[in-house]
């Protein structure tokens, strides 16, 4: 990917502490326009931290977050999710007791447009299992499904910038497998993305570029490609 792309987000001297512990440290990564860049790192690396900051989720104690050129710091998620920054969060965070439909349409709560309806068929056409099941409660839905839909919401947010924190996390290998196919079907339709994921080897082989972190801090950064075929990374993450 060619950085003669816009930078849609950059991330400067990040930190974010939780009381006296300073959990990140200083990070500081940037995403370009049609990029899906991957941020890997073992639990407790500061990964999700970073993004929720990222986000207005979490304070942030020193550091710059950039958006579209300017800065977002202080702002919070609602007034970010109305500008096309949109996070799915780790653990899903559906309405339970809501339908499918339903939270596909709480996804397009900001858009006053006439075309919501056409992007749910949309999200239909990526994840049919939520068309087949579109009155269902999404609380009995399993994890899996749940995943699915919280895709498909933030979808119909239209974004500009999706991140995605550990969409895989605590899913069957077969979920896991549809779960990066959609992924990639996301990006190759040209949303520009920032996925956060512990199974390193799965987002490497997605993304353009990659940073690793650890404790805090990025320790590494590159192509995903060269990330991926990394001695380092393929000891500390890829289990060799």
């Amino acid at each position: 990917m060619s950085t003669a792309a816009p930078t849609l987000l950059k991330v400067s001297n990040l930190k974010v502490a939780y009381g006296g512990i300073q959990a990140v440290k200083g990070v500081s990564f940037d995403v370009h326009q049609g990029e899906l860049v991957s941020l890997i790192g073992a639990n407790g690396a500061g990964k999700t931290t970073t993004l929720k900051a990222v986000t207005g989720l979490q304070p942030v104690a020193a550091g710059d977050v950039e958006y579209l050129g300017k800065s977002i710091k202080g702002q919070g998620p609602w007034d970010l999710a109305r500008q096309g920054l949109v996070m799915i969060p780790e653990g899903r965070g559906t309405f339970t007791r809501m339908t499918i439909v339903e939270n596909l349409q709480m996804g397009a709560y900001t858009r006053e447009d006439d075309e919501i309806e056409a992007d749910i068929d949309m999200v239909f056409g990526i994840f049919p299992r939520l068309k087949e099941r579109a009155q269902q409660l999404a609380g009995t839905m399993s994890g899996g499904e749940q995943q699915m839909l919280a895709m498909g919401r933030a979808l119909m947010a239209r974004p500009k910038v999706l991140l995605l924190d550990e969409p895989s996390m605590g899913l069957s290998p077969i979920m896991v497998d549809k779960i990066f196919e959609v992924v990639h079907t996301i990006h190759k339709q040209g949303v520009t993305m920032l996925l956060v994921e512990q199974n390193a080897s799965r987002a490497l082989e997605l993304a353009n570029r990659g940073y690793v972190m650890d404790s805090g801090e990025v320790t590494m950064s590159g192509e995903a490609k060269a990330l991926l075929a990394d001695p380092k990374v393929r000891a500390a993450y890829l289990g060799e």
